[in-house]
């Protein structure tokens, strides 16, 4: 089983699906962390990375830079999904509930069965 938290659009009225962010590692945030935050539109957590990178190549040798950018983006791989909820809850999207599933389907399918509040705000 794997935990999600969900995140309803702000307001009376949902204007868009519950987001799901699923909890642990993220492959492809820690391989590529630019093209992460760019698929979940995280600007602010993007430009912080690039600005970490670049004094990192200014500020550190060589050697020290090839061991200390893949534990930075290590980092990036395990906290990915914490910044995406810190994104979210910035948005005005703050998380509404937390489910335990084995996929993102049946995650939203416990949300609604565990909370008719949810289910009423996306009727």
């Amino acid at each position: 089983m794997r935990s999600f938290t969900v995140h309803l659009s702000p307001g009376p009225a949902p204007r868009r699906l519950p987001e799901l962010v699923p909890e642990g590692f993220s492959l492809l945030a820690a391989l590529l962390p630019p093209v992460w935050f760019l698929l979940h539109r995280q600007w602010l957590a993007l430009l912080a990375f690039l600005v970490v990178a670049a004094l990192m190549i200014v500020l550190l040798p060589p050697a020290v830079f090839a061991v200390a950018m893949p534990a930075a983006q290590l980092l990036v791989g395990l906290q990915a999904q914490d910044i995406r909820r810190w994104t979210l809850a910035r948005r005005g999207r703050p998380v509404a509930a937390v489910v335990l599933a084995r996929d993102a389907e049946a995650a939203l399918l416990r949300a609604l069965d565990a909370a008719p509040a949810l289910r009423e705000r996306l009727a």
